[in-house]
């Protein structure tokens, strides 16, 4: 019996709301229908449970299935593809919560993900993106190795990417200033969208303040499908 409280008592405080900002969460999906269930069930099994789950489908179809299976996640399913742009600032127009954070639905986060982020953001904070590390996984997680390197060291058979000083497409943000500095674009430097990039520097121009976490909270899946060649 005194186990079961002391369980009680820990998982209680465990998954106590540091401060009361809302969170959201935007799932996007274009081809990753097979992928998208995992990352699903990575951000409802979170310990500090996000206010609010959209899951957008840009126009594949191949993700009507899911729909049934999460009745507490807002689905949206396009008719044909808007492009990753046009897509991201549809649905950041959708969000109403104070944060927001885009998953890609080939991705999947951390259990703890939202509670450590959520432990950073104490009451009255006035921090306005949160930049976490990342786990490089999958089959073509090499690429993104060789490119980054000097950032990167061994885990556990993947790859430790730290972010600090940097952005990534996952990074928690205020909603508001993301919206009043335009929300996404794209940056026009490579053949890559850059939209993280664009909204990234546009934030940082605007006065954004920015808290680095050395916790590596995504788990980015490199792989033969990815729309983005780095």
């Amino acid at each position: 019996m005194k186990t079961q409280r002391l369980w009680k008592s820990w998982n209680t405080s465990f998954t106590h709301k540091q401060n009361n900002m809302t969170y959201g969460i935007v799932i996007s999906s274009f081809n990753y229908g097979h992928l998208a269930a995992h990352a699903i069930e990575s951000v409802l099994s979170q310990t500090r449970k996000y206010d609010k789950i959209w899951f957008v489908d840009d126009g594949a179809g191949d993700c009507t299935h899911l729909e049934k299976l999460y009745p507490q996640v807002e689905f949206v399913f396009r008719e044909s593809n808007l492009g990753i742009v046009e897509n991201f600032n549809n649905m950041l127009s959708r969000v109403d919560t104070d944060y927001v954070m885009f998953l890609g639905a080939d991705n999947w986060l951390r259990s703890d993900a939202l509670a450590q982020l959520d432990f950073k953001l104490m009451p009255h904070d006035k921090v306005d993106i949160l930049v976490y590390d990342i786990i490089v996984t999958g089959e073509l997680k090499e690429e993104i190795r060789n490119i980054y390197h000097a950032s990167m060291f061994d885990k556990d058979g993947d790859y430790h990417w730290t972010r600090n000083g940097g952005h990534h497409g996952s990074m928690l943000y205020r909603t508001e200033l993301a919206k009043k500095v335009g929300g996404y674009a794209n940056n026009r430097t490579s053949s890559r969208t850059d939209e993280d990039l664009n909204l990234w520097d546009k934030m940082r121009t605007a006065g954004a303040t920015v808290r680095h976490i050395n916790e590596a909270l995504l788990y980015y899946r490199r792989h033969r499908e990815n729309f983005n060649k780095y």
